[in-house]
């Protein structure tokens, strides 16, 4: 289980040429809050940010990004097919307002918690402020049921 703030900047490497492809940006999240692709900066002045597919990441660690084939990176401006939503670009859901499915407001998405295997969401980062934070911490919601993501707040179905 991974958060995205441990994998923002990771350098991403092609796994048969060892070369540094780019960095990691974003996160791109499909409506049922799956993971379904990192976003990554090009890494050259005239590079354009690409998609990386889950599928095409044969490994994460610490210190990088390992990917099998770099042939599967598509470019940023491709349309797909399901709704995508970032975490922190493109309107991203960062900072977005979290409700429960009762109504009750939960924080503000902080980051996410996620298993880089199958790119399922497992839990929510949220704060209430600066300075909630220092004094109560961080809290995390747990949830199995997909997010309802709308223009305004995600709304969530606590487990």
């Amino acid at each position: 289980m991974r958060t995205f703030s441990l994998l923002k900047d990771l350098p991403v490497y092609d796994e048969t040429s060892a070369e540094v492809l780019g960095r990691v940006s974003d996160l791109c999240i499909t409506s049922d809050g799956k993971v379904n692709a990192l976003i990554m900066k090009g890494k050259g002045l005239f590079e354009r940010d690409r998609v990386v597919p889950i599928q095409s990441i044969s490994s994460i660690g610490d210190d990088g990004v390992m990917v099998t084939d770099k042939t599967l990176l598509e470019r940023m401006d491709n349309e797909s097919d399901t709704p995508t939503y970032f975490l922190h670009t493109h309107h991203g859901l960062f900072r977005k307002p979290l409700l429960s499915s009762e109504g009750q407001k939960l924080g503000l998405l902080e980051d996410v918690y996620f298993s880089e295997e199958v790119g399922t969401i497992i839990g929510y980062e949220v704060t209430d402020g600066f300075f909630a934070d220092i004094t109560e911490g961080k809290k995390v919601v747990k949830t199995t049921q997909p997010i309802k993501i709308g223009e305004d707040v995600i709304v969530v179905s606590i487990t």
